[in-house]
């Protein structure tokens, strides 16, 4: 398997046994999403053995976590999919609950990965199928923002834990900051588009190549991967395709500024993180 090819499902279609252990899976990761607890790993009876088993879970902890918007990816760079272990990236889901507006003051009490990613994010206005081309892709996407996210996970020890288990986690989703539409993007080579991300201080650089080399790849890699396990890629989906930049550490109370384009021209994305709570 490459980080190109979608991922492996498995040997066989998920049993009524198996979508009840998915739940159970949901479940436990649930009641760490709402109290706050970090898992060192699952129960051994309910960690995902499959990225199939994870993806399962995923769909059940979507159940409770509500409204969704979209998807992220999770390890589009190969220095990301080297720290946790994997040869190619997960798919997550984007929930409304952790949405933000540049701007906004972010809460930072639960950002146990403390880490922010400048990323370029696809809103699609067409289906898009397995196996498209380039200009089918270009042809569904309706607009490219400017995006941070703020990944995060329920595990103490998130490199650790395994694929199927970081898939039942929605691939790290996190709080995300959609950002302004960047004005004729569909001719622009974003892989070579360079980006910035700066927390306080501290200033990471980049480009979209290193999203596996170019956003729209990952795009595509998404639209390949999805029906695999159920889901298409469908219109109205916001896609946020994966780290341009090493990510940077964040802190509460700090001041993120991501920047699109040579000194911004694109466009940019700032907001801040809330302090300490009291």
């Amino acid at each position: 398997m490459t980080a190109h090819s979608p991922t492996d499902r498995g040997d066989v279609e998920p049993s009524a046994v198996d979508l009840v252990r998915a739940d159970g899976t949901a479940g436990a990761l649930w009641q760490a999403w709402t109290t706050g607890e970090r898992l060192a790993a699952l129960p051994e009876l309910l960690r995902p053995r499959t990225l199939a088993e994870g993806f399962a879970a995923q769909r059940r902890l979507s159940e409770r976590a509500g409204p969704s918007y979209g998807w992220k990816l999770a390890a589009t760079a190969t220095a990301g999919q080297a720290h946790i272990g994997v040869d190619a990236p997960l798919p997550g889901i984007l929930f409304e609950r952790f949405r933000h507006a540049p701007g906004d003051v972010v809460p930072s009490d639960d950002l146990h990965m403390a880490v922010a990613e400048a990323e370029f994010a696809f809103r699609l206005g067409a289906d898009v199928d397995a196996g498209a081309s380039r200009a089918q892709l270009r042809a569904a996407v309706a607009a490219v923002h400017c995006a941070v996210e703020l990944p995060e996970s329920r595990f103490d020890d998130f490199v650790a834990v395994g694929a199927p288990s970081l898939l039942a986690d929605a691939a790290c989703a996190g709080r995300f900051v959609l950002g302004p539409e960047i004005d004729g993007a569909l001719d622009l080579d974003l892989a070579a588009t360079p980006t910035s991300l700066q927390v306080d201080d501290e200033i990471a650089t980049g480009s979209g190549a290193a999203v596996l080399g170019d956003p729209w790849t990952a795009l595509g890699w998404l639209a390949d991967a999805l029906p695999q396990y159920g889901p298409g890629l469908a219109a109205g989906a916001l896609v946020t395709t994966g780290t341009t930049t090493t990510p940077v550490r964040t802190r509460p109370g700090a001041r993120i500024r991501a920047a699109f384009g040579a000194g911004g021209a694109l466009g940019t994305v700032e907001f801040t993180l809330a302090g300490q709570p009291a």
